[in-house]
């Protein structure tokens, strides 16, 4: 009954335990902050440790001989997001300077846009998408966190940003990705705790979700996610189409804010101190975009899937099984589409 529910919703298994820990945390905190193995599994302090584990048996997908195939399409991906999200907050920052426009400050914008939830993206991916999708998803786990707004202030020079700290986020994927590439037993063994993981993944995000911090977004917050799915979208879809040559329903997964863009803000301030007058009203801005985009982009994603094609609904002329890659393990499409 449980996995039937989750199987009718779009991205079903991120997205329930995520709403689940979000209306948990709101309403009811003190059942996650008991202590223990309780708190320390099911509400937000475990959201980290949940992610970098499910980063780490990403990684092992990553096999050296697949990379080339995996780096062009998730790699398009990443630099499309990152690309579009960098571009709209910088050029806000720029000429309206920290405080941004329409009670949107520059540090929402960039945390919001440029930040992709990486559980949501897998989620949908099982569902429309194939191997190589999914596997895309280690790469695009780079933009679910601080690591992206951080390279995009660095650069920019709004915000002064250590290396160490970029360095650190990459660890557990690189760590997968060795170990899974030195010892393929490993590697399998692995394999199943990266589904298995992904309703944990929602849980704790979710857990770090106040409801009413995302009614206290209010029109900036909706802005906020009408702009990463509507402005970083479009502009994903025409690089994936274009570039990459594929429908395009991977673009829409990537058109999300990442739960843990949440507290991407803080995290920012915490390095550079000049941003601390706005953490406040981003973290509600981004709270906010964050469960719009979560809801919307699943119901998109799909519509677009069928009316574009996807591995798992091809359209007449469609072929997504001419190049076969990832390790043996399946045969699977890496190419967009044929002519038609």
């Amino acid at each position: 009954m449980i996995m039937k529910l989750f199987k009718k919703i779009p991205a079903g298994m991120m997205m329930v335990p995520l709403l689940l820990g979000a209306v948990l945390n709101t309403f009811f905190p003190q059942l996650l902050q008991i202590g223990s193995l309780t708190t320390a599994a099911f509400s937000n302090a475990g959201a980290a440790t949940a992610m970098g584990l499910q980063l780490f048996c990403l990684g092992s997908r990553l096999q050296i001989k697949d990379m080339p195939k995996v780096l062009k399409r998730g790699g398009l991906l990443l630099f499309s997001k990152f690309a579009i999200g960098a571009a709209l907050g910088i050029a806000v920052g720029k000429i309206f300077g920290m405080a941004g426009i329409f009670g949107l400050t520059t540090l929402s914008i960039i945390s919001a846009v440029t930040n992709s939830n990486g559980s949501i993206y897998l989620s949908l991916m099982k569902e429309y998408g194939d191997e190589a999708d999914a596997a895309a998803m280690a790469l695009l786990a780079l933009n679910d966190g601080p690591f992206f707004t951080m390279v995009a202030l660095g650069a920019s020079g709004m915000a002064n940003i250590p290396v160490v700290a970029l360095v650190a986020t990459v660890i557990p994927i690189l760590l997968g990705m060795i170990l899974g590439n030195l010892d393929k037993e490993f590697q399998k063994f692995v394999d199943p705790a990266c589904d298995i993981l992904m309703p944990f993944v929602g849980l704790t995000l979710g857990a770090g979700i106040n409801l009413t911090n995302v009614i206290k977004g209010g029109p900036q917050g909706i802005i906020l996610g009408l702009a990463t799915i509507f402005i970083g979208g479009p502009f994903i879809v025409l690089c994936d189409r274009l570039i990459g040559k594929r429908p395009g329903y991977a673009a829409w997964g990537v058109a999300t804010t990442a739960g843990n863009a949440v507290a991407v803000p803080a995290a920012v301030a915490l390095i550079d101190a000049s941003w601390a007058p706005y953490v406040g009203v981003a973290t509600t801005q981004v709270a906010a975009a964050t469960v719009f985009t979560a809801v919307l982009v699943p119901f998109i994603t799909g519509w677009w899937a069928k009316k574009a094609g996807c591995p798992q609904a091809p359209l007449e002329g469609q072929d997504f099984s001419r190049e076969l890659v990832l390790s043996g393990k399946s045969r699977i499409a890496v190419t967009g589409e044929t002519s038609r």
